[in-house]
């Protein structure tokens, strides 16, 4: 297959933000007085936008502190947390090769369009980017949604688009949405769980990922 656009989630994906995310879940529910979850429960929602989150890790959550999650979860994020966060050894160049290449680029991501826009402007990365979609304007992952409207965007057919994430609802997502999707194992979800939503191939760091890529994009890799 011979991709032109390729998708990419963000956290544990393009940036290495697991544990900061799973920090500042925890704080937050803290904060707020609901019950201790462990990281590899917070881990789990990873991916989807944060109201589905929220829910899913707490089925009885009111309203109220429905709000008071979001707006503790946003502070510790960004201002509180002490656990470091950076892009993948790799990222940056990367994105560059394939820009460079002539690949249309996009963002589908759970993150909030402010926490979106502000990563991109503070590491100076919005200009690899074609397109970009977050969870809090339009459906969140798994629904196909996102996808479908980053291709409506940018006028790409769902056969020559790939998808590239860390959890299962990136690749759900790509499937519903008649996406190619890759698998990254560097991120929330474990590599048996991924390889059940039926990837192209695993890939554990960026460079596999960038090689793997640059063997498809002119439609004469096999699948590995």
């Amino acid at each position: 297959m011979s991709y032109e656009l390729i998708i990419f989630d963000w956290d544990g994906t393009l940036a290495d933000s697991t544990g900061r995310i799973v920090d500042s879940m925890q704080k937050a529910g803290r904060l707020v007085g609901l019950p201790e979850l462990s990281d590899a429960a917070v881990q789990n929602i990873i991916g989807l936008g944060l109201p589905e989150a929220l829910l899913a890790l707490w089925p009885d959550i009111t309203d109220e502190q429905m709000t008071m999650m979001r707006e503790a979860y946003a502070r510790n994020f960004v201002y509180d947390s002490q656990v470091q966060m950076s892009l993948f050894d790799g990222a940056e160049a990367m994105l560059k090769r394939l820009q460079k290449a002539g690949l249309l680029l996009a963002v589908a991501t759970g993150k909030s369009r402010k926490g979106l826009d502000r990563l991109l402007h503070d590491l100076s990365l919005g200009h690899y980017f074609a397109a970009t979609r977050c969870a809090d304007e339009t459906l969140s992952k798994p629904d196909p949604l996102m996808l479908n409207e980053l291709l409506t965007q940018l006028s790409i057919p769902a056969g020559r688009a790939l998808m590239v994430g860390d959890t299962t609802y990136d690749l759900d997502m790509a499937r519903a949405a008649g996406v190619d999707s890759v698998a990254m194992g560097h991120g929330a979800h474990e590599d048996e769980v991924l390889l059940a939503s039926g990837p192209k191939v695993l890939c554990h760091s960026i460079t596999e990922l960038e090689n793997w890529i640059f063997s498809h994009i002119n439609g004469s890799g096999a699948d590995t």
